[in-house]
């Protein structure tokens, strides 16, 4: 019979201390995979949403004392900007508060997002959306709604909506704007509790009763080679602007915003590989402790001190392996239940995510996993590796 046979009959004879192994391995296991997803899911989860878009270079004003933190002479500035020979498109995008009545009930608060495009000839431009049903807006009284909006007002495709928008810092009394809805879309870069509706830059200013500046909160600019060559173009064409490819938005997060989750993450990674070494080694040696005779009469019988010591080792990876795998369903289904709680913070797009999977992800964790088997089992392997074998029987036969 070889060291894995004989280990699992080892287990099967104390199922109470088996389970109690396998269950806690499990859970170890589980946080433990969900901080490895969590470690770099958030960063990844942004890359992959920003490359979705279909823009790879994002233009913001520069942050100055007294300035309004927009765009002044957006429609100038992306017409530059779109004259570049490695800028293929540029889209304005302005936004402002907006509050769509309802016949009963409250008002819905919504985000207004207006804008312009500018590109060459033949150059798709894609909005800051995307279009589930219907088509996008295209006249001056068209807009896209989300599905919040379109739920809570009772509209859909070809209904209309009456609503109040405020592109400055006061809330005016402007006449309220009837726009039709042509389409529903998904708004990526909106919160989860967020209401969101597109249209163009005029008709976003004429909802602002016509007071609205050349403004712009940001320029979405897609490139024609390589983005940081056309970042440093914009650059030059346009001073005083940051213009951030998307490696740039990337690098910046990983360095400020995303550091917190990185650094739980780490300390709790810790916590759990160090708890599960702790109770897999308990185990082995509350069991190798009340087998101290077994082991010792089948040394007597020929057994080798490398086979018992097999033995040992094969049962911790036994307890780890099988609570390994119960720990991989378990870690999604809390992964899955910790990222709506995370995503529900103020700020958070609605297709970010806190947990990705990633392979590397799955390696480590199996990595140290594996690790937690043998580190465990070190103490236990010593005990019976040094075992006497004739003081052990006597003992035995004594007691």
């Amino acid at each position: 019979m070889n060291a894995l046979a004989f280990a699992w009959r080892s287990l099967v004879r104390q199922p109470a201390r088996a389970i109690l192994g396998v269950l806690g391995v499990a859970a170890v296991g589980a946080l433990l995979f969900d901080m490895l997803l969590l470690s770099q899911g958030l960063i990844t989860s942004m890359r992959d949403l920003l490359e979705r878009s279909g823009w790879d270079i994002r233009v913001a004003a520069t942050e100055l004392p007294g300035r309004s933190g927009r765009l002044t002479g957006a429609t100038a500035m992306a017409e530059r900007i779109a004259a570049l020979p490695s800028a293929k498109s540029v889209l304005i995008v302005r936004t402002a508060d907006a509050r769509i009545e309802r016949s009963s009930g409250r008002p819905i608060d919504a985000t207004f997002q207006g804008v312009a495009r500018r590109s060459r000839e033949g150059a798709s431009i894609t909005p800051p959306w995307t279009v589930t049903r219907g088509r996008d807006a295209r006249g001056s009284d068209e807009a896209v709604i989300d599905t919040t909006i379109a739920e809570a007002a009772g509209v859909d495709v070809g209904g209309r909506i009456t609503l109040r928008a405020s592109c400055s810092a006061d809330r005016e009394a402007l006449p309220p704007a009837r726009l039709t809805v042509v389409g529903i879309a998904e708004f990526p870069f909106a919160g989860p509790n967020e209401a969101a509706l597109g249209g163009s830059l005029e008709t976003l200013r004429s909802a602002c009763g016509g007071n609205a500046a050349d403004d712009a909160d940001l320029l979405l600019v897609t490139s024609a080679g390589e983005s940081r060559e056309t970042a440093a173009a914009i650059r030059e064409a346009v001073p005083g602007v940051h213009a951030l490819t998307n490696d740039d938005v990337v690098g910046r997060l990983q360095q400020t915003g995303f550091t917190y989750f990185r650094q739980i993450s780490a300390v709790l990674t810790a916590v759990t590989v160090t708890f599960a070494v702790l109770l897999i080694s308990v185990l082995l040696t509350v069991s190798v402790n009340q087998r101290l005779g077994e082991i010792a009469a089948l040394r007597a019988l020929g057994f080798s001190r490398s086979r018992v010591v097999a033995d040992v080792l094969s049962e911790s990876a036994l307890i780890v392996g099988l609570g390994g795998l119960l720990s991989l369903p378990l870690g999604v289904a809390l992964a899955s239940g910790l990222d709506r709680i995370l995503k529900g913070m103020p700020g958070i797009p609605a297709d970010l995510h806190f947990f990705v999977f990633e392979g590397t992800a799955l390696a480590v964790h199996l990595g140290l996993l594996a690790a937690t088997a043998l580190i465990a089992a070190l103490y236990p392997m010593r005990i019976v590796s040094s075992l006497p074998i004739a003081a052990t029987l006597r003992n035995e036969v004594i007691g």
